[in-house]
Formats: C-alpha cells, structure tokens, sequence
C-alpha cells in the first residue's frame, strides 16, 4: 500500500542553520494498517507527513502509494488520495465559506477531480446533509452557516469528514485531538476511529500520548533524529507497557526521551 524506501530530506544544506530532518527513513504499510507514531520534537514525525504528502520533495529514496510512484507528484494531486488533519483546528477548512460549501470543495477535488466544472447536485446535498449527521453535532442543520462560526472542536469533526468523504487511499492525522479541549478530542477520536474502522482506510496518526499509542490502531513506530528507531506490532505491541516501550526506545535510539508532555500525558 504505502512504501517509503529510503527517503532523506535535509532543509538549508550549506548553512550553519542545515538540518537533517530525514535520515535514510523506510516504511511500509499494508492495506489497512493503522500506525501511531511518538517522538520528541523535532524526530521528523511532521517532516515524515509532509514528505508523503507532498510539501516538498525528497532529496533521495522514493515514495511508492498503491503500487504507484508518487515521488514527485504535485502536492495537489496527491490531496486527491491523502487525507491530511492537522493540529490546528483552524486548518483545513475555508472560515468565510458554508459548511455545505468546504464539504462541495472536498467532494469535487476527490470524487470528481477530474471534471473542475461539475457542480453539485441535489443528491449530493443529501449525502452532505447525511453525512454531517453521523457527526452528531447539528451540523446537518446549520449546512448554509460560515465555518468561522463554529468552534474548535466542530471544525475538526467537519476537516475529519473532508478528508475521508471520498475514502482517501491514505489518512494523515498529525495530533488532531492536541489542541482541542478534552471533551471535543475525545469525540474527535471516537469518530476517527468509527471512520476508519468502517472505511478499512490506511492511517498514519502522530499522537503525543503513550498510552493511544499503544491503544490505538495495529502499529507503534517511535521516531528519533529523523529515524524510525522502534516498529512494534502483534503480540510484541500486545504485552508492551508505556514503561517497557520507553525502555524500548531509549535501547534503540542510545538515549531517554525526553519530552515532558509526552511523559506525563495521561
């Protein structure tokens, strides 16, 4: 499904600012596979996204999505295919537009990209208006209010549904709970899970709390410097504690992690 093979990526090489933000990184995913990913900042977790999702292009490896090279594919075409959530809120959606009208843009770049003029009919209101209602948030009633109304938490329920309305190929979630307030990142994960689980959808998700890493999803990977240093899964993932992973981590990596809202998330 997914296979990233060697991939480096340095940004201001030749500077005293240069950083090696990828470092020879490979992965593969199988269809279906949920991975959670942990590291300090700056371990290359968001790098690692963008990398695949196109925001810049690798300076060596390739990136290889359902069975097709997607190395220097435009970061628009591949919006077509990659789901992206990140953790503002405020990404992902037009505040100035209706709700119906970022569900219209979301729908007619994926399900319909290829025919920009296409417009949406009455039965694709139906489905927006169903689809909102899954949400469980009133959305379906509010469908001609601008997004700027709504608040932190119902944005990213509605970014959740624009990238997965036309189940993508892959999902990147990049702590899309984190800047929400318990109540709301709890609801947002629950629906995550849901549309996933029903959409069998291939997902990739940074989190900065240990125990969802290890809760959620079929796959652990901790990063460090630019690596993957742990992949766990199976039985190994099954028995390992919050402890026993951090013991993990710092045989792997040759030190401690230490980032405090990792450590003590809850």
């Amino acid at each position: 499904m997914l296979r990233i093979e060697s991939i480096s990526k340095t940004f201001h090489g030749g500077t005293v600012n240069e950083k090696k933000a990828l470092s020879d990184l490979s992965l593969h995913l199988a269809p279906g596979d949920f991975v959670t990913i942990v590291g300090s900042n700056g371990a290359g977790k968001s790098t690692l996204f963008n990398a695949v999702a196109g925001s810049f292009y690798v300076d060596e490896g390739s990136i290889t999505l359902d069975g097709k090279d997607i190395t220097f594919a435009a970061e628009y075409k591949r919006s077509r295919i990659i789901g992206r959530l990140f953790q503002d809120p405020l990404r992902g959606t037009a505040p100035h537009m209706t709700i119906e009208e970022n569900l219209a843009l979301a729908y007619l770049r994926t399900y319909k990209g290829k025919a920009p003029f296409s417009r949406i009919s009455k039965k694709d209101k139906a489905f927006f208006r169903e689809k909102l209602a899954l949400l469980d948030m009133g959305l379906e009633e509010r469908m001609n209010q601008p997004v700027g109304l709504l608040s932190g938490g119902q944005r990213q329920a509605l970014t959740l549904l624009m990238s997965t309305i036309v189940p993508p190929k892959l999902l990147l979630l990049d702590e899309h709970t984190a800047a929400l307030d318990p109540g709301a990142a709890e609801k947002i994960l629950a629906l995550t899970k849901e549309i996933i689980a029903s959409n069998r959808t291939t997902c990739m998700m940074v989190t900065h709390n240990m125990h969802q890493a290890l809760s959620l999803g079929n796959r652990t990977l901790m990063m460090a410097d630019g690596r993957i240093v742990l992949d766990i899964s199976g039985k190994e993932r099954e028995g390992m504690s919050v402890e026993g992973l951090l013991t993990r981590f710092k045989d792997r990596a040759g030190h401690a992690l230490d980032n405090d809202r990792i450590l003590l998330s809850k």
